[in-house]
């Protein structure tokens, strides 16, 4: 019982801390002049955000990391998930520093990003074997059983933080859908992490469940402010490192099913075209293809927020026959 009083005040620790951000770090995005550049290849509608202050995923950082730091103090469990969320926000503040201030409008090269996660990847997967005794199973969803997977296991977590952080990136391509869609993923592991026994785990996913909705105060349609990859890659590392902490990463592919939806489209889209020529969707990730086909912005968002929470609900039964 203790641990859910801790949660709930986390959660509401990151809410106020991100909420009061806001009239703070705005303005100040703003005489910076970090606006959000548009893509010439997105929709056209997309072109009246330009300009729009981005970067704005430090918000949710800072949120995350008072909350955590007062609630679960220096557990190890914690403080891991945060060194992951901040190593991950750090490549994203790079990327959007080069697109934002530089002018590159593509930011990091693919293979300086991909190499920077990699690396971390490896970090991680060693530190949890080495030093945390994590061990090498993971949960096989729907059952009780895990599977050892050995020396394998550290390729496996790079796979798992690489594909982690870049989906959450696709997904933030509209008003408000990222942030939302971590809320119904962070409270899904606010569950899973009390009934796998982690309970520093549980504080640190309603803290990134309450900073997620703080932002959405600025995030929702119209958004005064984005994330930027800063934010977007830093949710994916969270999100990477409560699977992994939890050995539940199986089970992050339905809690986390928007993600898992977005990054297929993309491949789906690349492989038909370069197959075939003709594209599976009107435009790739999934979320563009509903806006060119005529739906209001806030409504594509509505609808992937309820694929959340779904997937969100799914992931949670999976655990019932391990938490027996």
């Amino acid at each position: 019982m203790e641990a859910i009083w801790y949660s709930i005040l986390a959660a509401a620790i990151a809410f106020i801390v991100t909420a009061l951000m806001g009239p703070l770090i705005i303005p100040l995005l703003t005489r910076l002049k970090f606006g959000q550049n548009i893509r010439d290849d997105g929709p056209k509608r997309h072109m009246a955000k330009a300009g729009t202050p981005t970067m704005g995923g430090v918000m949710i950082i800072t949120g995350v990391m008072v909350a955590t730091f007062i609630t679960a103090g220096s557990g190890i469990e914690a403080l891991t998930a945060v060194l992951v969320m901040i190593a991950l926000a750090a490549i994203g503040f790079w990327d959007d520093y080069i697109k934002v201030v530089l002018k590159r409008s593509l930011g990091l090269r693919a293979r300086e990003k991909l190499g920077l996660q990699l690396l971390i990847g490896l970090l991680y997967g060693l530190f949890l074997i080495c030093y945390f005794n994590r061990g090498t199973d993971i949960l096989i969803p729907f059952t009780d059983n895990y599977v050892d997977l050995g020396a394998a296991y550290v390729l496996f977590l790079i796979v798992v933080l690489v594909g982690s952080s870049n989906a959450v990136n696709l997904t933030d391509g509209l008003d408000g859908l990222a942030a939302g869609v971590t809320v119904f993923v962070a409270i899904a592991y606010i569950i899973v992490a009390r009934l796998t026994g982690h309970h520093e785990i549980m504080t640190f996913s309603a803290a990134l469940a309450g900073a997620c909705l703080g932002f959405l105060i600025y995030n929702h349609h119209p958004a005064r402010v984005f994330m930027g990859d800063t934010g977007s890659m830093a949710l994916g590392g969270a999100v990477a490192a409560m699977a992994a902490l939890t050995k539940t990463e199986l089970v992050l592919i339905l809690i986390g099913g928007v993600y898992v939806l977005e990054t297929m489209s993309v491949a789906l889209q690349v492989i038909s075209y370069q197959t075939t020529r003709k594209r599976l969707f009107l435009m790739a990730p999934l979320h563009h293809h509903f806006e060119l086909k005529g739906w209001p912005e806030p409504k594509v968002v509505r609808f992937f927020w309820l694929l959340a929470f779904c997937g969100a609900l799914i992931g949670v039964i999976s655990l019932w026959p391990s938490s027996l």
